[in-house]
């Protein structure tokens, strides 16, 4: 019986080879797709989920009342809880980025020289870290590796790229970043951690090396034993069957019996919604995006949907031609079940064609969508995941969907219907309503992501030109020196400003310690109109050190007072007790204008005066809004920014590389343009523009081999009657007016129906941004066009290919 139906298939496939090859191909590129986005919406998923403790760990965040939510704390915080609250079996804190600078070994291959590298992948944390995570050792012991201050442990390629083959177990390696020159033993070497784990650490310092305040280099912020310098995140281990969010209210109750006047709150947030959240209006912090997740998952049912419909719509006009073969099955004794099998099982056949066809496609173009991604995405890691089970699943019962409608409603008709030759109401009936349905869900589907395309690429062109307050072409900025020694070192950096001002093409420079396009120096609050109270409810204020030529390096304007003087930068603001505020941070102060706030006293701690306000300018990207920023003078900031002319670029850049190496030997040089840098803030609406213009371009690609296929059916059902009308004198343009007309009215619709619902869609996706372009007709109108031109061409082939056709041929062959 199987064999039979097997055959029966198989015939039918040959017999209908265009509509065979368009099903395939529809069914191959949606599966395709499916499969390819499926890997990336998998992998984020699997993200720290490989940790053994994960159900019982937690991060601790700080939830303002202003609404700011902030995942660095001070490092007191951790075992003042774990004191008081049994609840909690253990800790970590986690100082990431804090530990970054240059590390050094000796050169093995060179006698009395150093090996250095910028490492950027560090962090400081507890002893307990080993033994909370799951980061499997290849040496040293989890317990102990980082209990004692000054070790550190490193991941297997860098202990590879600063020991080689041997073992890196007991050597020393010096770290110089802003705690000093440390001299550190190796007592671990760990896996290099996966891809899928939010914590993506190269080396980790023990965190017990701080509480010698030797270390600390004068940064007493950084105190372990303090409350004021707020730069590690907080994990904690939960003992079986603890409520974590009692032990979150326990928590805040021993906040406000230590400081009534603090608003703050804390929270715990379990540790397997770090990456994603637990749903789209999550207010806490996460590495991930959900709503990106959900955007490719919707994205990727999407085109699969669009491939099965076209599957529906072709199957049931074929299977008009297939209406005799069962009238005559029924008239001979076969059963209904017998006949839903045969379609079903052709159907399930096609669909695991086109399954083989989607995955040669993908291992075709996994290496470019990987590179595509970034990402080390495959088939096989796909199956490791428990998620493919889902995926296999919905392609399964799309299968089945897709071919129950074509077998129940063909096997349905009476068979006296069929062999008295009135088949036709199949066609014309409620199947005919059927497929006009599913084209003009196809084309509204497309027409909506072509839509979408245009505004996030209109949208990411508005961030990139806007008017951001400041100048960003032709400013390059090079990352100051860690290695050396501090007086040494400032004398270097006198004789360098000296050397790279006389050079041609350098216009103007600033040493400073922020730079448009990444975050400030710090964060403050507490900061008011001198002789007005404190207000914890308050936003805090972005602290930025600058010098005094920031300001005329990025051709940032004033609108009140002055700039800072070369004086009072060389002082630095502890000394000369002056500051300058942004117009933001005068409101939020409670100045009436920004010359009232010019020469004002503020108390932070002690007073400062307000020598000049600066015109608000964009200092985060343009989905944020603009903070209230507070300048603070200081001539050695930690990066040097130039201001230089386009010409020769490269050899500037080598030239000043000469110069920089020669000034701080051992120091790597590192640099970055202003405006490239600034623009990677907007990588997400980059992303998204791509994944829908790819997703737009393959939707209206196999909805337009649905109509293909349709209008090849259709011309072929009309083939005498076109014929007919053309020995009647019809014209080759009245034949295409006929045959396309209806076809073209279905992609009209789909028009009218895609444009408001996009508009609404994109309404609200916009309204995310601080600073938003807005909707314009032509990308509906484009849209629409696009989609009409592609059908013209489509259905036309087919339609001229009728025109003009051999009336004769055509009569005597009906």
């Amino acid at each position: 019986m199987l064999q039979s139906y097997l055959k029966i298939a198989i015939r039918s496939l040959r017999k209908n080879r265009l509509f065979s090859v368009i099903n395939v191909a529809g069914l191959g590129l949606g599966i395709a797709a499916f499969m390819l986005i499926f890997e990336y919406v998998a992998f984020e998923k699997s993200i720290n989920t490989f940790h053994k403790n994960l159900p019982s760990l937690y991060r601790m965040l700080e939830s303002r009342p202003t609404g700011d939510v902030f995942v660095q704390m001070a490092p007191a915080i951790a075992p003042l809880v774990k004191k008081e609250f049994s609840e909690v079996k253990a800790f970590c804190r986690v100082a990431e980025s804090a530990a970054n600078g240059i590390v050094s070994v000796e050169n093995p291959q060179k006698k009395d020289a150093l090996l250095s590298f910028k490492e950027d992948r560090m962090a400081y944390a507890d002893g307990s870290f080993f033994t909370l995570f799951t980061f499997p050792l290849i040496s040293g012991n989890a317990a102990s590796a980082l209990v004692q201050p000054n070790t550190i442990a490193l991941s297997a390629a860098s202990a590879k790229k600063y020991f080689g083959t041997k073992s890196a177990l007991g050597k020393t390696m010096t770290v110089s970043n802003q705690f000093g020159k440390t001299l550190y033993t190796v007592t671990a070497v760990f896996e290099d951690m996966p891809e899928n784990s939010d914590l993506e650490l190269n080396m980790i310092l023990s965190l017990q090396t701080l509480a010698n305040p030797a270390n600390l280099n004068g940064n007493g912020w950084a105190r372990l034993d303090g409350f004021d310098g707020s730069y590690v995140t907080n994990f904690f281990q939960l003992t079986e069957k603890s409520d974590y969010i009692a032990l979150e209210k326990k928590v805040n109750t021993l906040k406000q019996q230590l400081d009534a006047s603090d608003k703050s709150k804390f929270r715990l947030q379990p540790m397997s919604a770090m990456h994603l959240g637990t749903s789209m209006d999550d207010l806490y912090p996460t590495s991930g995006s959900l709503s990106f997740v959900y955007l490719l998952s919707g994205i990727a049912v999407l085109i699969l949907v669009i491939a099965w419909f076209n599957y529906i719509n072709l199957s049931t006009a074929a299977s008009l031609k297939r209406s005799r073969e069962v009238g005559v099955r029924k008239v001979v004794g076969a059963g209904k079940f017998q006949l839903v099998s045969q379609f079903l099982g052709e159907s399930f056949l096609l669909n695991l064609i086109g399954f083989g066809f989607a995955v040669a496609l993908v291992l075709l173009i996994q290496k470019n969508y990987n590179d595509f991604t970034q990402k080390n995405f495959s088939l096989t890691a796909l199956l490791a995941e428990p998620s493919w089970i889902f995926a296999a699943a919905l392609l399964v019962l799309g299968a089945f969907l897709s071919g129950s409608y074509v077998a129940f409603s063909v096997t349905s008709l009476p068979p006296v219907q069929i062999l008295k030759g009135t088949p036709g109401k199949l066609g014309a009936g409620k199947d005919n309503w059927l497929r006009k349905v599913l084209v003009v869900t196809q084309f509204s589907m497309s027409v909506m992501l072509i839509v979408a395309t245009l505004v996030l690429y209109k949208q990411l062109q508005f961030m990139q030109n806007k008017d951001l307050g400041f100048k960003a072409e032709q400013r390059l900025v090079i990352n100051g020196p860690e290695l050396g020694d501090p007086k040494l070192l400032e004398t270097s950096s006198a004789l360098l400003d000296d050397q790279v001002s006389a050079l041609p093409y350098v216009k103007n420079i600033s040493h400073t310690g922020i730079v448009p396009g990444t975050y400030y120096s710090f964060n403050a609050s507490g900061i008011v109109k001198q002789g007005e109270k404190m207000d914890a409810s308050k936003k805090g204020f972005a602290m930025g050190i600058v010098d005094d030529r920031y300001l005329s390096v990025f051709e940032i304007p004033l609108v009140a007072g002055r700039n800072f003087t070369v004086r009072e930068a060389e002082l630095a603001w502890q000394k000369s007790k002056k500051l300058m505020i942004n117009e933001s941070a005068a409101r939020q102060l409670g100045f009436e204008s920004p010359q009232k706030a010019a020469g004002a006293i503020i108390s932070w701690g002690e007073p400062y005066e307000i020598v000049g306000v600066v015109k608000d300018y964009n200092h985060q990207g343009l989905q944020n809004v603009i903070d209230p920023i507070i300048f603070m003078p200081r001539r050695s900031g930690g990066r040097l920014v130039l201001q230089i002319s386009a010409a020769n670029m490269q050899k500037q850049i080598q030239e000043l590389e000469t110069l920089y190496k020669a000034a701080y030997p051992g120091n790597p040089f590192e640099y970055y343009f202003v405006d490239q840098k600034y623009n990677e803030q907007y990588k997400t609406e980059q992303q998204y523009g791509q994944v829908f213009a790819m997703a737009s371009m393959l939707a209206i690609f196999i909805a337009c081999l649905g109509l293909f296929g349709l209008a090849s059916y259709m011309t072929e059902q009309r083939t005498k009657e076109i014929g007919i009308r053309k020995v009647l004198g019809a014209s080759v343009s009245g034949i295409l007016a006929l045959v396309s007309k209806d076809f073209l009215g279905l992609v009209l619709v789909s028009i009218c129906i895609a444009c408001p619902v996009a508009g609404y869609l994109m309404q609200n996706w916009l309204a995310d941004f601080a600073y938003r372009t807005d909707l314009s007709w032509w990308m509906f109108a484009g849209a629409g066009g696009l989609v009409i031109l592609i059908a013209v061409i489509t259905v036309g082939s087919q339609s001229l290919k009728a025109a003009l056709m051999n009336p004769v041929k055509s009569l005597r062959t009906e």
